[in-house]
């Protein structure tokens, strides 16, 4: 049986001498660690090797009272602050070849300043200048180096050599690269004329390795050394500013190159780990006043608990607490020689930045949420929670007890807390859910919320009941004080959220309006949107909703099968043929039953079920949604590659030396062709999407939301916007919900069969064109072929693949495959929507084709075939891209496979923005006319 709970402060006990505490050295430690006077005071200190997991003396004179070994710690960490810093020098040169590209004069300004100024410089402070640079920055690295090595931190070396030598492989990299492929702009800005003749590096072999080595090996990090590394750094930029031996940009290039390999360095082979043992740990908290005998790392007594309170298994598993703890900290079950147990919190560095980055991710897309700051120095972190918990604990709630607090050494603090036996909601049977528990629930959040404290992290591994039915809110580290209504109200949601997930809505509400009221509960609807929602409840939620989707999968399919056993048992094998409104009727009849067994396995999410149970009581509540992200990631996504396409574009269109005279000799009856092929390409998509709709829908008004789809289609990617407004119009239109999605989905399928048909066939034409035969295809269609029969191959071998592709099909044979069958009943409508997509393929070829004529010479030539190629495959790619219109994707696509099929580039360019120009750009102003028209008459 587990021992009583701890109801009160350990007695004052005697304060062992602070002299024999244990150095915090190690990143080895022990789960269980039982500790006796005799075998840690006075230990000596550790080596390197056990701070990266071996065992000290102490530990090996003590090694027969261990009940278990814990796992060792990782000798090296891989810290997220490194990778970010990486990353941000990454964006640091990119930047710098930005402005080096385009800002021509800035650059030219600044070294004609700089120049200016070191020209007034005495002679005699240059060469001084230069002879204890070229010494003190070769000096001062090998000084260092020594210092470790003599307090025996030679792995540290081994990393800062190993970062110069890769730093030297990216400094001749990068040489290469500016003197062979680097634009001329990116090359004066890095490179000066010497006066021996030839240019200057662009980065300097020998200081973007020396700042790499000094960076990995942690000089930055100690204050004499990083002035020292400063000073060095400093005089020898001066030096080679004033002797015209380098650029203002190659300094910042090698700055940024020698910082960058640094940082990817430590993230790729890991730093190595300083976390305190377990030793550390008993040592520290007889240093406080405790007398510690043993300690367990708290997974493993919570399992102890499981297994003796329900020796049958039947409570849930608790993985997630596990998993919290791990994010929380690392914790201890010790027990004492006279006295309660202890919970004890150990954060460390590792990990405080254990989920860095999506704290970070939540603190820049969420706006009006006061999130905390996504990296926490070791002193806020222990000061948070401290506060939290004594703030707790004065407002009434009920909350683990602090009792003690300490440094573990440079890089670790610990939390000494009560111990409170118990179980997790999350482990807790459904009987075991009672209306009283979650009403003593409700109370410890209203008692929060009286003094203004959010807890932020109310799911079921933070709401703990100990053995007396208590509950108690633990995990209080995310909380925050004075926190505002919308943080408040967030609480009360996350909690509806996570009993509706165990006990269903409808319970979940009625307990919570009996506890804070109807008004109170309420004002939690606007914020009821997973966003709002924790990370973890998000995954269940997630998880619940793929489950509900493969149920009415199933029920549709199994309403398909049997209607058509069914219709074959009604009909027998020797029926006869009925006539076309005998089979019109029964494909109505099948169709219905198929929509109504969908309908009925229909389920309403759980966040839908809880503002139904909320209107119930207060009909007037506000359900409109408040707006919580800043921006989303699809915008994210859209907004970079919508930088990089612009990137390209402004390459692409500097890359044309003379725009006046590519202008002047267009031939702007070509351009007048473009134009008209681009106009009637309209009314070959609304023939492509009415062939796919056996219901009445009017044809100039399809033609007209063709229209509108141009201004929707620079606002979203290509692939979404499209098909986003031909399912609401159809909607709009009359055609239901499903069948609208299902006419849209037949379209795009046998667009894109008729895509990927005319791509192979005229790529054989491409192939064979210039030969006597059609008996030898081309190289690309045979690759092409191999290609996707490797794919094919892949996703097969692969079981994950293989299940998702399998799902994707099943669903789209359940929704897509039924509109079909029922479009093939109508011949006429399926010609009209087969000749739409090939009449909008051979527009937009023909569109392509005379955009190149505009300004192609009489000696230019180049096929239909190989423009239809080209326009295929620019096309396909321009449909995967994330950039709204393709924006980017298609113009590189379109440019680089005309330059193949032998296009010169000064007419690839121009062709290319003319053909986007009239495709994409033109029509931007008519299909806003056009939406806003259809939105005043309701279509859309």
């Amino acid at each position: 049986m587990q021992p009583e709970k701890a109801e009160g402060t350990p007695a004052p006990q005697s304060r062992p001498d602070a002299s024999g505490a244990h150095p915090d050295n190690g990143a080895g430690g022990g789960a269980v660690a039982k500790d006796t006077p005799d075998t840690s005071e006075g230990a000596p200190d550790t080596s390197e090797d056990t701070a990266r997991g071996g065992s000290t003396a102490a530990d090996t004179i003590g090694l027969e009272h261990f009940d278990r070994d814990e796992p060792l710690l990782s000798a090296r960490v891989h810290r997220p602050s490194d990778l970010v810093r990486f990353l941000i020098g990454l964006l640091g040169i990119a930047l710098l070849i930005f402005v080096a590209t385009f800002a021509l004069g800035t650059t030219s300004g600044l070294e004609n300043d700089i120049n200016k100024q070191t020209a007034q410089a005495p002679d005699l402070l240059i060469k001084i200048a230069g002879l204890v640079s070229s010494i003190a920055v070769l000096l001062v690295p090998v000084v260092f180096a020594i210092e470790r090595l003599i307090k025996r931190d030679g792995l540290r070396i081994a990393d800062g050599v190993l970062a110069a030598v890769l730093a030297h492989g990216v400094t001749l990299a990068a040489d290469l690269w500016v003197s062979k492929a680097a634009s001329d702009q990116v090359r004066d800005a890095l490179t000066t004329p010497l006066t021996g003749g030839g240019l200057s590096d662009p980065v300097h072999g020998y200081l973007a390795p020396v700042i790499a080595y000094m960076t990995a090996v942690g000089m930055a990090r100690r204050p004499r050394w990083r002035v020292a590394l400063w000073m060095v750094l400093l005089l020898d930029a001066f030096a080679m500013l004033v002797g015209a031996y380098t650029t203002p940009f190659a300094i910042v290039l090698t700055v940024l190159i020698g910082w960058s390999v640094a940082y990817g360095t430590l993230y790729a082979v890991g730093s190595p780990n300083v976390r305190p043992t377990g030793q550390s740990l008993l040592a520290r908290l007889r240093h406080v006043g405790f007398r510690p005998v043993s300690a367990m790392r708290a997974e493993d007594h919570l399992a102890e608990e499981t297994a003796e309170d329900d020796p049958a298994g039947s409570s849930p598993t608790p993985s997630g607490r596990h998993a919290d703890m791990h994010d929380r900290g690392r914790r201890y079950f010790v027990t004492l020689e006279d006295g309660p147990p202890l919970d004890v919190t150990v954060v460390d560095r590792e990990q405080q930045a254990h989920g860095y980055f999506y704290r970070l991710w939540r603190r820049v897309t969420l706006r009006s949420i006061g999130t905390s700051r996504s990296l926490q120095s070791l002193r806020q972190a222990l000061e948070q929670e401290a506060l939290l918990a004594y703030a707790a604990i004065a407002a009434g709630a009920n909350a683990p007890k602090l009792i003690a607090t300490s440094e573990l050494g440079p890089d670790a603090v610990m939390l000494v807390y009560e111990h409170i036996g118990g179980r997790s909601l999350d482990e807790l049977s459904e009987d075991e859910l009672t209306d009283d528990l979650m009403r003593s629930a409700w109370r410890q959040v209203r008692a929060l919320q009286s003094r203004r404290i959010a807890h932020r992290r109310l799911t079921g591994h933070a709401i703990l009941v100990d053995r007396s039915g208590r509950v108690v809110l633990t995990d209080l580290s995310s909380g925050e004080i004075a926190a505002g209504d919308l943080v408040l109200r967030m609480d009360i949601a996350q909690l509806l959220t996570t009993l509706g997930l165990r006990v269903g809505a409808e319970r979940s509400v009625a307990v919570a309006v009996e506890v804070l009221g109807p008004d109170k509960v309420a004002e939690c609807l606007p914020l009821l949107q997973p966003v709002a929602l924790s990370r973890s409840t998000r995954a269940t939620l997630r998880q619940l909703a793929r489950e509900r989707a493969a149920r009415e999968r199933e029920a549709v399919l199994e309403a398909a099968a049997a209607a058509r056993q069914a219709k074959s048992a009604e009909q027998g094998p020797d029926a006869p043929v009925a006539g076309r409104k005998v089979q019109r009727a029964e494909k109505q009849a099948e169709k219905q039953s198929i929509e109504d067994a969908l309908e009925q396995a229909r389920e309403e999410d759980l966040l839908t079920q809880i503002r139904a149970q909320v209107l119930l009581i207060r009909p007037q509540a506000p359900i409109e949604p408040v707006r919580l992200e800043r921006i989303r990631p699809r915008t994210l996504v859209s907004l970079i590659a919508g930088s990089i396409a612009l990137y390209l574009l402004f390459v692409q269109i500097s890359g044309v030396p003379n725009w006046d005279t590519v202008v002047n000799e267009a031939s702007w009856g070509w351009v007048a062709a473009a134009l008209a092929f681009s106009a009637l390409s309209y009314i070959a998509a609304a023939m492509s999407l009415l062939g796919f709709v056996p219901e009445r829908v009017g044809f100039w008004r399809t033609v007209v939301a063709q229209v509108a789809g141009s201004f929707v289609k620079i606002v979203a990617p290509a692939a979404v916007g499209g098909v986003a407004l031909n399912t609401r119009f159809l909607q709009r239109s009359g055609v239901r919900p499903g069948l609208a999605v299902a006419s849209v989905g037949a379209s795009q399928l046998f667009g894109l069969a008729c895509h990927i048909a005319l791509l192979l066939g005229f790529g054989y034409i491409t192939g064979t064109e210039k030969t006597p035969s059609f008996g030898s295809p081309s190289r690309t269609v045979i690759a092409g072929l191999l290609t996707v029969a490797v794919l094919v191959l892949v996703v097969t071998a692969i079981p994950f693949l293989r299940k998702f592709v399998s799902t994707r099909v099943r669903s789209l044979f359940a929704g897509v495959i039924p509109r079909m069958l029922d479009v093939l009943q109508r011949p006429q409508r399926v010609l009209t929507g087969i000749s739409g997509m090939l009449l909008l393929t051979i527009l937009f070829v023909l569109c392509l084709d005379a955009s190149v004529r505009a300004f192609a010479g009489p000696n230019v030539d180049i096929s239909y075939a190989s423009i239809a190629v080209v326009f295929l495959a620019g096309n396909a790619l321009g449909s995967a891209a994330p950039t709204p219109g393709g924006v980017g994707a298609v113009e590189t696509a379109l440019f680089a496979g005309l330059v193949f099929m032998g296009l010169p580039a000064e007419v690839a360019t121009p062709a290319v923005l003319l053909y986007r120009v009239m495709t994409l750009w033109l029509p931007v102003l008519p299909g806003w006319l056009c939406f806003n028209y259809l939105t005043r008459k309701g279509a859309l």
